[in-house]
């Protein structure tokens, strides 16, 4: 009795994957038709990336809850690395958390390019709540220094910012829905097991997964880092910003999970709309 079973459940789980095997195969095929069709086209690189067609200042948005032990350093070091001539950084908090608060006001005392944003509900909340909080202060600051936000960065508050993603973005946005980076992990050499595991699964979706589906032109989700979008109207906290989502910003919709439309590529950004 106990032998069938386990022959039933093999072939089972044998069938299984098989099926997947077969499915990731199709996949790789047809990568490698598009990357025969297309040819080998050279990499864009810093020293040639096209200067932007339109101008406007870059908002980064970071969401802040209990952050006070990284997020003081995350900014010092945006600031530090930032080669960019306009942007801006909004961090949003929450009027509970007053060690965030204060670690953001201190760098935001130095540096008028940080903007401290502090909501009215305690929390936390909802990520796209704090960050509809902060989209809400950025137009307001628009509004009243009569400028154009060209473009949003969503960044966490443990990120480590590369000194160029700015002018990248400020590049290709202009021709892209959605610019994202790979994320590149730093290893915790005293945590090996943990960290190595997070290295593993982040390089095999930024060297593997992702590529294979802009290479055959799939519809693509993402919710990593370092992700720029155009600015529309926000006003919808029930959706938060996760992994495998494109988060975009809707008129009078707030920011919301969808997959990204048809025909966005690999490295992108989230857009900053208009209103209306």
């Amino acid at each position: 009795m106990i032998d069938a079973f386990a022959r039933e459940t093999l072939l089972f789980a044998s069938v299984g994957l098989f099926i997947g095997g077969v499915d990731d195969l199709l996949v790789d095929l047809l990568f490698l038709g598009q990357r025969l069709r297309r040819g080998g086209r050279r990499r864009l690189s810093i020293a040639t990336l096209p200067p932007p067609r339109s101008t406007g200042r870059i908002a980064v948005f970071v969401a802040a809850w209990d952050e006070a032990a990284v997020i003081g350093g995350m900014l010092s070091t945006a600031l530090d690395r930032y080669d960019h001539d306009d942007y801006r950084i909004y961090v949003g908090a929450y009027p509970n958390d007053r060690e965030t608060i204060d670690a953001v006001a201190a760098v935001a005392e130095r540096d008028a390019r940080v903007r401290l944003v502090i909501g009215q509900r305690d929390g936390p909340t909802t990520k796209a709540d704090c960050l509809n909080t902060v989209w809400h202060a950025m137009r307001r600051d628009d509004t009243r220094e009569a400028v154009g936000t060209k473009a949003i960065v969503l960044h966490d508050a443990e990120d480590v910012v590369h000194a160029q993603e700015l002018r990248v973005f400020d590049s290709l946005i202009d021709q892209y829905e959605v610019v994202q980076l790979p994320v590149l992990p730093l290893v915790h050499r005293g945590s090996r097991l943990v960290s190595g595991h997070y290295a593993d699964e982040f390089a095999r979706i930024a060297r593997q997964a992702d590529r294979r589906a802009d290479g055959v032109g799939r519809r693509h989700a993402t919710g990593r880092d370092g992700v720029r979008d155009r600015t529309r109207c926000p006003g919808n906290d029930r959706a938060g910003p996760g992994r495998g989502s494109v988060r975009r910003v809707q008129p009078d919709r707030g920011l919301r999970t969808r997959p990204a439309a048809r025909g966005t590529r690999r490295a992108r950004h989230l857009r900053a709309g208009r209103d209306g």
